[in-house]
């Protein structure tokens, strides 16, 4: 029977042990360096002032001391609204391109014809900066959400395509060899061997494809990306708010750990049989 480590085994608290003193001694090295006045606040603020942004950036605050009147977080959005917003974009330009990627690696993978007329252009594509042609998609589809949905969508498509290829070649012909000697047609090979042998591949592309995507949309919006959470980041930068910032990076790169963490469990829990066959 196979063992399962217990989140609370002397090892696992150990392991979280090493990262929260690491963590700590970061917050206390940064603490040091501005409460020394090593670099000036305008340049790395303290982190009470980074988190005093944060809260700032979460609530009904004072437009200024001593007036009256109250605005809600920050550019008229709670700072959860703009990551709200800039995961609505993610979610459907890399919804789109894992569909398109996924059908068209397969395509790929099964006709050698499809795999030499597309490959070049496949290339290309995954060769070319992303906001190298976000001004092109900017003409053809306005500074609204499309062409941010667009340019998601064409910098995680080929990251998708050639994972799932990658996926289908490599599956042992073994394995297909011996469904079919077991009477399997073609169409029971490709769901019951190739699709489950592809998806650990598959997911690993989808994995870069979320990253790559989520660090073009965050420049994405720095045009006409508000409510976003890189507009935000980008107009607190304009205005030389260095604490808000600094937060909204913080948030943008938790962010990031937190989608691929959940990428990888659902991997897992897809494909249960990696590393094992």
């Amino acid at each position: 029977m196979t063992s399962v480590t217990s989140p609370f085994s002397r090892a696992a608290m150990r392991h979280w042990g090493v990262r929260a003193a690491a963590l700590a001694a970061f917050l206390l090295a940064w603490w040091a360096v501005t409460a020394v006045g090593l670099v000036k606040p305008l340049y790395l603020p303290p982190p009470a002032d980074v988190w005093h942004a944060f809260v700032r950036a979460n609530t009904w605050h004072q437009v200024a001391p001593g007036v009256p009147r109250e605005v809600l977080g920050e550019q008229n959005y709670f700072l959860w609204e703009h990551l709200i917003a800039s995961l609505q974009r993610i979610f459907i330009g890399v919804g789109f391109a894992i569909v398109f990627g996924v059908l068209l690696g397969f395509a790929m993978g099964a006709s050698k014809w499809i795999s030499t007329a597309v490959e070049p252009y496949l290339n290309f594509l995954r060769a070319l900066p992303p906001l190298g042609y976000f001004s092109l998609l900017i003409v053809w589809f306005g500074i609204g959400d499309t062409s941010k949905i667009w340019l998601l969508f064409l910098a995680a498509f080929p990251a998708v395509t050639v994972a799932t290829l990658a996926g289908v070649i490599g599956v042992k012909r073994d394995y297909i060899h011996a469904a079919r000697a077991l009477g399997a047609s073609h169409t029971q090979v490709i769901a019951r061997v190739i699709m489950p042998a592809s998806v650990p591949e598959i997911v690993n592309g989808i994995r870069l494809a979320v990253g790559f995507a989520w660090t073009t949309v965050v420049a994405a919006e720095l045009n006409n990306g508000i409510p976003g959470i890189g507009g935000l980041a980008y107009v607190a930068g304009t205005q030389l708010r260095t604490p808000l910032v600094i937060a909204c990076i913080i948030v943008i790169g938790i962010t990031a750990l937190l989608l691929d963490s959940v990428i990888k469990w659902l991997g897992l829990l897809a494909a249960p049989w990696k590393g094992r066959v």
